[in-house]
């Protein structure tokens, strides 16, 4: 896992808009789960699908010892600049390590004490053999979307899915229903342990930054596939116009929820 620092210019522009744009509105989601768990220099942390590594991040500023693992390799690039800087950048301060795949690309170390899945809806193979490598008892966080009526980002998500079909709508967002992530732990092997809900308000500095911002999740790539990039910023934009303020700001409020599972 070397590291080599990512001119920001060299990504993909969907990836550099999740960095610059997307990825703090789950902030709030981030610290609150680590705030809750204590998570600090006691703490092993593996992150599925940890992205660009903003939560990976925030973990390794508390002290704990960080893993990610992502599939998105121009993500995980950015990850790498962020978390493994060049010697001539500065020394790292922090344990890390990034691993491109899944849990079971991760090289062997000590097991993990907590696990999470922030940004993605983890299979349920993957969640199993996250958990193969914690230690027992570890809580394991699923996290996603809170009630549809309680997400003011609904009706521009639910364009994804509009343009999408008929072919490829399953591969869009979809609303979190309630049990859903209970769901998923239980037939991990994991036993829920508790929940919570946060507030994660998407505000940008203006209606293109939020569509751009919204793109970047990846929940629009069937759409973009099905018709073109065009009419899915069109459209979106469009869906987004009730949520445009006097002054030209964007302001989306939404609740995610999360479930503490145990190994």
């Amino acid at each position: 896992m070397t590291s080599s620092l990512v001119h920001p210019q060299q990504l993909p522009q969907t990836t550099r808009d999740w960095a610059e744009i997307q990825e703090r509105m789950l902030v709030p989601l981030y610290e609150s789960v680590y705030e809750r768990l204590e998570v600090g220099p006691h703490t092993r942390l593996l992150g599925l699908g940890c992205g660009s590594g903003l939560a990976l991040l925030l973990a390794a500023a508390r002290g704990a010892a960080v893993t990610g693992t992502d599939t998105d390799e121009a993500r995980l690039a950015l990850a790498r600049a962020r978390l493994l800087p060049e010697p001539q950048w500065g020394t790292q301060a922090w344990s890390v390590r990034l691993a491109c795949g899944g849990p079971e690309d991760v090289p062997d170390g000590p097991p993990h004490n907590l696990v999470t899945a922030f940004d993605i809806r983890p299979s349920v193979r993957s969640l199993a053999a996250a958990a193969e490598q914690a230690e027992r008892g570890s809580p394991v966080v699923l996290a996603d979307w809170g009630p549809a009526e309680r997400c003011a980002a609904t009706p521009a998500l639910r364009v994804a899915a509009r343009l999408a079909e008929p072919l490829h709508a399953h591969e869009c967002w979809r609303p979190c229903g309630r049990d859903d992530l209970e769901e998923v732990a239980r037939r991990a092997g994991l036993r829920p342990d508790g929940s919570g809900r946060v507030a994660c308000p998407f505000g940008y500095a203006d209606l293109e930054s939020a569509v751009r911002g919204l793109l970047s999740t990846g929940f629009y790539e069937a759409a973009i596939q099905a018709t073109d990039r065009e009419q899915v910023s069109k459209e979106l934009a469009e869906a987004l116009q009730p949520h445009v303020r006097a002054d030209g700001t964007v302001w989306l409020a939404n609740l995610f929820r999360y479930v503490i599972a145990r190994v």
